[in-house]
């Protein structure tokens, strides 16, 4: 198996554990296409960074917590 340069076999996945990860995912987790105008995602990204955050948990919690004041009426902070 070839590998990149500077990269030792054991720092490669092997094709097994990347089946089984892939396979774990699939059945736990959903995927959402999501397209942002140009230039949008470094915005975001940017702004999850400053929260320590991911951009994929960014996203998540802003949607949980619009989620969240709407069901609690609350207006947005």
């Amino acid at each position: 198996m070839k590998s990149k340069v500077g990269e030792t076999m054991e720092d490669k996945p092997s094709s097994a554990a990347s089946r089984a990860k892939r396979k774990y995912n699939d059945a736990n987790y959903e995927r959402i296409p999501l397209d942002v105008k140009k230039g949008m995602k470094a915005v975001y990204k940017a702004a999850a960074d400053a929260e320590g955050m991911s951009l994929n948990g960014y996203i998540q919690k802003a949607v949980e917590e619009k989620m969240e004041r709407k069901a609690n009426k609350t207006p947005p902070v």
